[in-house]
């Protein structure tokens, strides 16, 4: 765009993605299927010992690709190459002015155009004991794996914990203070995911907070569900409890910027109300995603420069959490979609499908919501194994604007999990009455 651009960061480049967040946790994640599929070895005609969980080693791995993936990218040497002027290691980063910001030390930067984009952090919870707790921030600090796991909060990074220790052999107990586990989720996902995690032995406690942490025999854990005390002990408690944006060092009050107590205030430019002020990511709390963050930055870098004129595309942004089973969305829920427009909806099982069954994973679903009208995709939701992927063919059918009867005549290849998404098509096909959409051969489900 012809801008002169500095990049300042407060310590290491590539952020949480790539140092702290998904890139380590994914592959954690890795090890923790990996020791799970044991338990279906004899099925597939396999015999050999359990594994054991080597926990040190396990991170080494998460720092080995995380060093990979930034010696890959070089992603300092990507930007000077491109003529950014990039400082490292500044530390936290202030106003002073509208137009000035300045880093401990004294070193201090003006521009005409400023885009904030300091991510967030793990919130921890204002109770006695606190201290105690950890974020998965804190993972790599384990010298051994922990016999009792107790994770508080039941959204998206909180399931990923849980789900992870207990694949690893852990007794896992979640504490969720909503009524379901990830309240974001389409309630389907909530409902059968609470299913499954009870199935492999977690303790699942909804509608229960946790009011104090204390030492004792572990870490002893006091939770009030309504009326009903209780006390749990864990080796290790988790915090999951949210991501606020990281603005205490940021001075707003300097350049006059308003915020949330967690979050910038932007409007759909991703403007705050100091017009050559944006913010992108985590800092402005619409979603705490690598993909929106990377999409925001690219909308707030070309307001920024050639004037406010483009939105962000929430509405076919995907996401997934590596749980397991893992679960996928884009879109409207199914409650959210059903406000605004008379829905339909068609669900393909996973025991319906040739390849779950081969795989030994046949428990899940991939869900479409259509407005029963003008046949637009509102959302998709799948449960189950490869579920991250195959939303994705659910995103880029919502973001090429096609109709459910033109998801439903794609040839996708047989056997795969995607195979879902065509066949939850078709069963909205069938369902309106649109299109020449007999079951297909392939579908294992019984003639409707």
């Amino acid at each position: 765009l012809g801008a002169q651009v500095t990049l300042l960061e407060a310590a290491q480049i590539g952020g949480t993605s790539l140092n702290r967040g998904p890139a380590p946790v994914r592959t954690l994640a890795r090890a923790a299927r990996l020791a799970r599929d044991w338990s279906s070895w004899a099925t597939f005609g396999l015999d050999g010992p359990p594994p054991v969980p080597d926990l040190p080693a396990m991170l080494a791995n998460t720092e080995r690709v995380a060093r990979y993936a930034q010696d890959k990218k070089d992603m300092a040497g990507h930007l000077r190459r491109h003529g950014i002027e990039l400082f490292e290691d500044v530390g936290p980063v202030g106003f002073t002015g509208p137009h000035t910001m300045a880093a401990p030390g004294g070193r201090s930067w003006s521009a005409d155009r400023i885009i904030l984009a300091v991510g967030g952090h793990a919130a921890r919870l204002p109770i006695p004991g606190a201290e105690h707790a950890l974020t998965y921030e804190d993972i790599p600090s384990l010298a051994s794996l922990p016999s009792r796991v107790a994770v508080v909060g039941g959204a998206d990074t909180g399931c990923q914990i849980a789900s992870i220790f207990a694949d690893l052999g852990a007794a896992v107990t979640v504490f969720e203070a909503g009524p379901v586990l990830v309240p974001s989720a389409d309630p389907s996902v909530s409902e059968e995911l609470t299913r499954a995690f009870r199935a492999r032995g977690m303790t699942i406690a909804t509608g229960t907070t946790v009011n104090s942490l204390a030492r004792h025999d572990g870490i002893r854990v006091e939770h009030r569900n309504g009326d009903l005390a209780g006390r749990t002990t864990a080796d290790v408690v988790f915090f999951a409890v949210g991501w606020p944006a990281n603005l205490a060092q940021l001075n707003l009050a300097a350049a006059g910027v308003d915020a949330r107590p967690a979050a910038i205030t932007v409007d759909e430019y991703l403007r705050t109300n100091i017009e050559h002020i944006f913010a992108a990511g985590d800092v402005n709390g619409h979603a705490m995603l690598v993909q929106t963050a990377r999409m925001e930055g690219r909308i707030a870098a070309r307001n920024a420069i050639e004037g406010p004129a483009r939105h962000a595309a929430y509405h076919v942004v995907p996401s997934g959490s590596f749980t397991d089973p893992e679960y996928g969305r884009v879109g409207l829920t199914e409650p959210q979609a059903a406000q605004a427009h008379d829905t339909v909806t068609g669900l393909a099982r996973y025991d319906d499908l040739l390849r779950p069954v081969a795989d030994g994973r046949p428990d899940g679903f991939c869900k479409l919501i259509a407005d029963r009208a003008s046949h637009t995709i509102l959302g998709g939701h799948v449960l189950g194994e490869y579920s991250a992927e195959t939303v994705q063919t659910i995103a880029a059918c919502m973001a090429a604007g096609m109709t459910v009867e033109q998801v439903a005549e794609l040839q996708l290849a047989y056997p795969t999990f995607t195979e879902g998404v065509s066949m939850a098509a078709q069963k909205i096909c069938r369902t309106l009455e649109i299109g020449q959409f007999p079951q297909v051969w392939s579908y294992l489900g019984a003639e409707e």
